[in-house]
């Protein structure tokens, strides 16, 4: 077999040069396209990866976002909670509180009514003994009316404090006050009584006052010296009524 080494040779050239001419406008391009699309692909995948990522990110921010706003709502809902209670606790504060001062006005008005009641009752027994007692007195003669309240008047002047005993010998304007007109005798009966009950005599006039009803009363501008039915039944209403009786 006999060799043809020119045909081999051009063959070869031929062959290289195809080899050239695939390599650089077939296999390069290629290549280059298949980098491309692998650049393109990783490329799609970083974006994939980052979008991935921020996929999550979001997610994890809206979580957060939805924690957030859930604490702030349950915060928010404690707060009106806590609002509403204290708004409550001070409206039972006020209501009871006005309450109270309903009950005090209450028991105020009634204890006020008692007393009014009481005093009612008082001044109507008062009345009822004054006019008993007028009643009873009017049977009496009316020698009796006077001449059995003198010594005792006497004796009540004679007790008087110092003081009080100055004031009614210094003072001009003394009344003597009777249930009627005085005798001759009973005037002077009570202004020798009253001489000796003071240790000196004591210039007065005489005042007829028949709601004295019985006895005589000395009084002036400051003090009264008495010893009268109507003493005695003002002593007894206010003893009844919890007063002392001057």
């Amino acid at each position: 077999m006999r060799i043809d080494w020119w045909t081999l040779s051009l063959q070869t050239i031929n062959a290289v040069v195809l080899i050239w001419l695939l390599a650089y406008f077939l296999f390069k391009p290629v290549a280059n396209v298949i980098a491309e699309r692998k650049a393109a692909a990783g490329r799609l995948l970083d974006e994939a990866e980052q979008a991935k990522s921020d996929a999550q990110a979001a997610r994890e921010n809206e979580q957060a976002t939805l924690a957030e706003m859930a604490e702030r709502r349950s915060a928010a809902l404690n707060a009106a909670k806590q609002e509403a209670e204290a708004q409550r606790e001070a409206l039972l504060a006020t209501a009871r509180a006005e309450a109270e001062r309903m009950r005090e006005e209450a028991r105020a008005e009634l204890a006020r009514q008692a007393t009014l009641g009481l005093e009612a009752q008082m001044k109507h027994a008062s009345a009822l003994a004054v006019g008993m007692t007028k009643r009873l007195v009017d049977r009496f003669p009316q020698s009796s009316l006077v001449s059995g309240f003198i010594a005792g008047l006497a004796a009540a002047a004679a007790a008087l404090p110092p003081e009080a005993k100055a004031d009614f010998e210094q003072d001009g304007d003394a009344r003597l006050k009777a249930p009627r007109p005085l005798t001759a005798q009973e005037e002077a009966d009570c202004r020798h009584a009253l001489e000796i009950g003071f240790g000196r005599p004591v210039a007065f006039s005489v005042e007829i006052d028949p709601s004295v009803i019985a006895g005589l009363e000395l009084e002036n501008r400051h003090a009264t010296v008495h010893n009268s039915l109507r003493a005695d039944l003002a002593r007894m209403a206010a003893a009844l009524d919890g007063h002392d009786a001057e």
